[in-house]
């Protein structure tokens, strides 16, 4: 039996995503909604959020961009922002975040 917080409940259901294939390339801007952009998750395996502009404003989800500009550059392959972090602590960070 797993036991789930709230906040990371309401995480995910903001961070929808969907498994990258290896000959999908980056998906188009049609289907990312207004106000929203996507971020490649993980670090062998990457995994497709879209998140809320109003991220970009939280102090904790800048901090996790200033850090991995710092460990791994501005070097996006995926074609968007790439955030070589766990899956799982990306969805913890966010569930801290506020909604818009």
């Amino acid at each position: 039996m797993a036991i789930r917080l709230p906040g990371v409940i309401a995480a995910k259901q903001i961070l929808r995503h969907s498994t990258l294939t290896s000959n999908k390339r980056d998906s188009t801007s049609l289907d990312v909604p207004k106000g929203f952009f996507t971020v490649y998750v993980g670090e062998s395996e990457k995994k497709r959020f879209v998140v809320p502009l109003s991220f970009l404003n939280q102090p904790l989800f800048q901090d996790l961009l200033s850090k991995t500009e710092e460990e791994f550059g501005f070097n996006h392959p995926m074609g968007g922002l790439t955030i070589p972090c766990h899956e799982d602590t990306f969805i913890d960070i966010t569930s801290q975040l506020d909604r818009p």
